[in-house]
């Protein structure tokens, strides 16, 4: 199963599964970013962090830790 932060810059992928706990599961939800949605990634900084996305037509960036809990396909 791929995580969202091994996802390339460039790419589309489906959320399939989020796997945080608690108030961090929250606010990616919060976010948006829920299973079966699409999920863009436009940037990644040199280091991984922080990973931008476009989701549900929002620009969004995440923190590598966040990334590293939303599988996707």
């Amino acid at each position: 199963m791929k995580t969202l932060k091994e996802v390339a810059c460039g790419q589309t992928v489906k959320v399939i599964k989020l796997t945080g706990e608690g108030p961090v599961k929250r606010r990616i939800m919060d976010m948006g970013i829920t299973k079966g949605v699409e999920v863009f990634v436009r940037k990644v900084a040199p280091l991984g962090d922080p990973i931008e996305v476009t989701v549900r037509g929002y620009e969004l960036s995440l923190r590598k830790a966040d990334a590293e809990m939303i599988a996707v396909e």
